[in-house]
C-alpha cells in the first residue's frame, strides 16, 4: 500500500489585489485587480502534491466563520484527504496579498486557527502521521507544534521536509531533526543569522554548506528564476529553471515542494525530483492565485514535452 504524504500546516484565504507595481511603504497607488483564492503554505502543498496525483492528507485548522466550509472543501476538491482538517473556534487564517505587473508578490499573513494547531490538536491524528510516508511542514503553525512533529517524524523513521517559512532561526535541534530543508534565498539569510538582504550567486554552494554543518541532512536552495541547488549525499548539483513569462509568483515555493515530495516518494533522485518540481513551479507562475495555479500530472508532461522541444 503506498503510504501518503502527510502535510501538517496551514490553511487559509487569500485576498489578493493586483497593479503595476507593490506600494512603497505609507503609498496608496490604484489597484487592477481583485480575486480571493484558496491558500496557505500547507494547503498549497497539499493541493501541488494531490493534483500529480500522489495519495496526499492534511493536518490543520480553520475557524468556525464562514471561510472554514470553504476552505475544508477547496481541499477536498483537490484530491486531498481533508479528514483531519477540522474546525475550532474564532476566525480562519487568511493572506492579504499584492502582486505586480513582472509577478512580484508582499504578503501578510494572518494565522487565526492556523495559531491554534497545537501539540496537543496534533496528537489527536497519531494514527494518521505514524503511518505516513514523508511530512511536509511550514512556519506559518505554532513552532513547536513543528518541533514535536519533527520529534514525530525521527521516532517512526519518516523523512520530513520543512519548508522554513514565514523566515525565522531555528534551534539546533529542530535543524538536526529535518531530512530535507528548502529555504529560497531571504529564508536562507534568515537562518543562517546574516545581515544581506540578498543572496549572491557565488555565496550559494557556501550557504548549502554551511546549513549542512548545522544538522540537517539534505537542503534544496530555491533561487527563483534561476533555479535551485541541491545539496544530497556529499553532492551540490544546480538545477536551472524553466523559461516562462511569470504573471503571479505566489505559491511557486509551494508548488516546488509538494512536486518534490511527490518526485521521491515515487522513486526519483533527488535532482530528477528537483527538475520536476521546476517545472511544476515554471507552469505555477504562469497562473493566477496559489491552489489554482497547481498542474496535474498531465499538464506537467506536456510542458515537459514542450520545453524539450524547444
Amino acid at each position: 500500500m503506498t503510504k501518503q504524504i502527510v502535510v501538517v500546516g496551514s490553511t487559509s484565504l487569500d485576498f489578493v489585489a493586483g497593479a503595476n507595481r507593490i506600494p512603497i511603504v505609507g503609498e496608496t497607488i490604484i489597484g487592477n485587480s481583485f480575486n480571493t483564492f484558496y491558500g496557505g503554505k500547507g494547503a498549497n502543498q497539499a493541493v501541488a502534491a494531490a493534483k500529480l496525483g500522489y495519495p496526499t492528507a492534511m493536518i490543520a485548522r480553520v475557524g468556525d466563520d464562514a471561510f472554514g466550509p470553504q476552505l475544508q472543501n477547496a481541499l477536498r476538491t483537490a484530491g486531498v484527504d481533508a479528514g483531519n482538517v477540522l474546525p475550532v473556534a474564532g476566525p480562519s487564517g487568511v493572506a492579504l496579498i499584492m502582486t505586480g505587473a513582472k509577478g512580484e508578490n508582499s504578503i501578510v499573513v494572518v494565522p487565526g486557527a492556523n495559531g491554534k494547531l497545537s501539540i496537543e490538536e496534533l496528537q489527536k491524528h497519531e494514527e494518521t502521521l505514524k503511518n505516513a510516508g514523508m511530512f511536509l511542514a511550514q512556519l506559518e503553525i505554532p513552532l513547536e507544534t513543528v518541533e514535536y512533529l519533527a520529534g514525530l517524524a525521527v521516532k517512526n523513521g519518516i523523512p520530513l521536509m520543512l519548508d522554513p517559512a514565514p523566515a525565522r532561526e531555528l534551534p539546533a535541534t529542530l535543524l538536526q531533526h529535518v531530512t530535507w530543508i528548502t529555504p529560497n534565498e531571504s529564508e536562507t539569510l534568515t537562518l543562517l543569522g546574516s545581515g544581506e538582504k540578498e543572496l549572491a550567486e557565488e555565496q550559494v554552494r557556501h550557504a548549502a554548506e554551511e546549513l549542512l554543518t548545522r544538522g540537517v541532512r539534505n537542503v534544496v536552495l530555491k533561487l527563483g528564476g534561476r533555479g535551485c541547488l541541491v545539496a544530497h549525499d556529499g553532492k551540490l548539483e544546480f538545477v536551472p529553471a524553466y523559461k516562462v513569462a511569470a504573471v503571479d509568483t505566489t505559491a511557486a515555493g509551494d508548488a516546488f515542494n509538494g512536486a518534490f515530495a511527490v518526485g521521491l516518494m515515487r522513486g526519483q533522485a533527488p535532482r530528477e525530483a528537483a527538475a520536476f518540481a521546476c517545472a511544476v513551479a515554471g507552469i505555477s507562475v504562469t497562473r493566477h492565485g496559489a491552489q489554482p495555479s497547481m498542474p496535474t500530472t498531465e499538464e506537467v508532461e506536456s510542458f515537459l514535452r514542450e520545453h524539450r522541444a524547444n
